[in-house]
């Protein structure tokens, strides 16, 4: 495309610019490269048709290529490639701007690139920045802007002799500036270079001719109307437009220029509209400023009135203890002079010592028979002492239990809309969160919250995390390990929500979680165990084989573990997984072994009726409890009948009745490599019930046995798909 026809492009915009209709500082915050933040400098066009700049497509491609070697880091915890880097040295950059970059190094690199406009990850092909265009017309803009921006400075003629002049015309194919004078001398009349493209003063100067990413010596001459973008002729003959539909490019400019100007005379068109649209969001946002002022002023009444009733209770309440203990003290107080009369020198008995004093038999008798009864009386009262009231104010006590209840739960009115209850039994946490909840009235609810937050064990509080959905499940990832969540879901119709629901509180595995599939191959015994397709689940099919042997058993018959493990190892880190046990199962054993000895366990005769069988030493022998020695190279816990057993250990009870706890409806296994420690957990609360040393000096696999009836299903990973599969079921 030649410089004039890429110029015209900008006339209808420009003519609008020169007419005052569109201010060249209103259209900033579209020169803006949503990396850097920044005016566009040299942008290149993505697949998706957003810009950004050249020097921030290789920052965020180094930051990419930094973050896919560095295997040792948590993905999780990796910062953003969307944020603003440092620059990256010159060899790096040159590393990037190399075509085969990516095609000929020895370690596979990221071709998915953020885009920091839509957010959207787009594949940038085998060619990387090399294959994105230049968008030349952007640039234009940018140094249009630029010079608006700096009008008051002058353009200086760059052939001027001390002192230079204001440069009038800018040579494209010079790239110099020139005063009038300078103008006339090196571009004279009847020259070739008179034939040169001049514009007004102006910084920028880029290349005339748009070439070919691909084709680097081709011109771009045609437009794939499948990509969206032009293309040179050998593009279209063997590259990868072969087989797309492709036009002129003089057509497709035409096209494009009539639509971008029917679209830019419709929003000129229509500007009345929008300044009247715009005056109505100005009511609107002043009638929300004022509404929510009178509704902090009603939910402020709304309390007053309740600290008022508070207040009043609070008096009531004060006065009555207060009397009561008024009354209480009176009481003691009385109770207490009676008792000061009993003593020496005071009271009734001094007037008892007085009366004794009397010698006159007839008065003595009149006055000391009333006296004995009062003294009879007092010692009475010593011997069953009882206090005249009761000290303690049990009965005043306020029982706020309900009120504290109902205030906690004080919210808006939720005008109809019922509050959602979270399904404890289908919620779950694995390697992600699922959780799902029940509405009375699902159709009167356009849309739901789901907030969950991490529980920080030192009670500082953390923000809550929004998710909107639109169904009644959804599925939280990027949760940290061993962390407690809570979780608590709205209702939404339009602008009016629903109370909170009740918080649902999970807590996460404490590793990563470890995927696998049963192995089929490695001592797989095909007589007993049945696989599933899909490799997650196995059964025994125990009992048919007992019965063909039962004509030998005059010479003895054995019962064997059929064992059967995971097809990927273990050799370092943290790793969790878990499994569920059928109920119906007799004898399942679940851990893990070293694969030194899973030599031993698959190496020995399955054939119970040889003579060669030797007992499996993982069954009845019992040798994973019959010594403690922390270097052993496995671990099993025995489960059946619907019963856990903890195995022997010198620091637990040996008694039978402290080793069995209930079956839990799914086990996790935790396995640490770099202690050599592996824990078993209760999955439905996250519960460690075992834990134990073992040796994982060589390479560790998950380890299942069965014996008898019994089945084992791998809890399978939480994903959008094993959403969509529970809703499907």
């Amino acid at each position: 495309m030649s410089e004039s026809g890429e110029m015209s492009e900008f006339g209808y915009i420009m003519e609008l610019l020169a007419k005052g209709k569109v201010t060249i500082k209103n259209i900033e915050k579209e020169l803006i490269c949503p990396a850097c933040k920044e005016l566009f400098t040299h942008p290149l066009i993505l697949p998706c048709q957003h810009s950004v700049c050249h020097k921030c497509v290789k920052e965020l491609l180094l930051s990419l290529d930094d973050s896919f070697n560095d295997v040792a880091s948590d993905s999780s915890n990796q910062s953003s490639p969307r944020l603003r880097l440092t620059s990256p040295s010159m060899d790096k950059i040159d590393k990037i701007n190399r075509p085969g970059w990516k095609r000929n190094s020895l370690t596979p690199r990221p071709t998915m690139f953020p885009c920091p406009g839509c957010e959207h990850d787009v594949d940038l092909g085998e060619r990387g920045v090399s294959g994105l265009f230049r968008n030349f017309t952007l640039e234009t803009i940018v140094e249009r802007y630029r010079q608006a921006a700096r009008a008051a400075t002058a353009i200086m003629c760059d052939l001027c002799k001390p002192p230079p002049q204001e440069s009038t015309k800018s040579c494209m194919d010079c790239s110099a500036s020139y005063c009038n004078e300078c103008f006339k001398i090196y571009h004279p009349w009847g020259t070739v270079k008179a034939q040169h493209e001049y514009v007004g003063p102006t910084t920028n100067f880029r290349p005339k001719i748009l070439m070919c990413p691909e084709h680097e010596t081709e011109r771009i001459n045609m437009y794939c109307e499948l990509c969206r973008r032009p293309v040179c002729h050998l593009c279209k003959l063997g590259g990868n437009h072969s087989n797309h539909r492709v036009t002129t490019m003089s057509s497709a400019y035409k096209t494009l220029k009539e639509k971008l100007s029917k679209d830019i005379d419709f929003l000129i068109g229509k500007e009345s509209q929008v300044k009247s649209q715009i005056s109505e969001l100005n009511l609107l946002m002043k009638e929300t400023e004022c509404n929510g002022e009178r509704a902090k002023e009603e939910a402020l009444a709304h309390f007053e009135k309740l600290f008022e009733i508070l207040e009043d209770r609070k008096s009531s309440v004060l006065k009555a203890i207060d009397a009561s203990k008024k009354l209480r003290l009176d009481k003691f107080h009385t109770q207490m002079e009676e008792y000061q009369g009993l003593l020496e020198n005071n009271g009734l008995v001094g007037y008892a010592q007085e009366v004794l004093k009397e010698t006159d038999q007839s008065c003595f008798v009149q006055t000391a028979k009333q006296l004995h009864l009062r003294i009879q009386k007092a010692t009475e009262s010593l011997k069953s002492f009882r206090p005249a009231a009761q000290a303690s104010f049990e009965d005043y006590v306020v029982n706020i239990s309900k009120q504290t209840e109902v205030l906690g739960e004080l919210s808006f009115f939720s005008s109809g809309i019922d509050i959602p209850e979270i399904n404890e039994e289908q919620s779950k946490v694995y390697n992600n969160a699922l959780i799902d909840w029940h509405h009375p009235e699902k159709d009167k609810a356009d849309s739901y919250v789901l907030e969950y937050r991490k529980i920080n064990r030192d009670e500082e509080m953390i923000s809550w995390n929004e998710i909107e959905v639109h169904g009644t499940s959804k599925v939280v990832s990027n949760l940290e390990s061993n962390s407690p969540y809570a979780f608590r879901v709205r209702a939404y119709r339009g602008s009016i929500c629903s109370p909170c629901s009740r918080e649902l509180v999970l807590h996460t595995p404490p590793a990563p979680v470890f995927s696998f599939l049963f192995d089929e191959k490695c001592g797989y015994n095909t007589e007993h165990l049945l696989l599933n397709l899909k490799r997650d689940r196995v059964e025994s099919r125990a009992g048919f084989n007992v019965l063909l042997a039962a004509e030998r058993i005059q010479v003895g018959h054995y019962t064997s573990l059929d064992y059967i493990i995971g097809d990927v190892g273990i050799t370092k880190g943290k790793h969790f997984w878990a499994c569920r046990v059928e109920p119906y199962s007799y004898l399942v054993k679940v851990g893990v072994a070293s694969s030194d000895k899973l030599q031993e366990w698959l190496r020995s005769p399955r054939d119970a009726a040889s003579p060669r069988y030797e007992q499996d030493s993982g069954h009845d022998s019992g040798s994973e409890d019959a010594y403690f020695d922390s270097s052993q190279p496995f671990t099993l816990v025995t489960i059946g009948m619907k019963k856990f057993f903890i195995p022997k250990s010198p620091t637990s009870s040996n008694e039978p009745e402290n080793r069995v706890l209930p079956m839990p409806t799914s086990i996790g296994i935790f396995l640490d490599c770099d202690k050599g420690k592996v824990s078993f957990y209760d999955m439905d609360h996250m519960k460690c019930l075992y834990e134990r040393q073992v040796d994982c000096s060589h390479t560790m696999y998950p380890a299942f046995a069965l014996m008898g009836s019994g089945g084992i299903q791998l809890e399978e990973t939480i994903t959008a798909k094993y959403l969509e599969y529970e809703e499907d079921v």
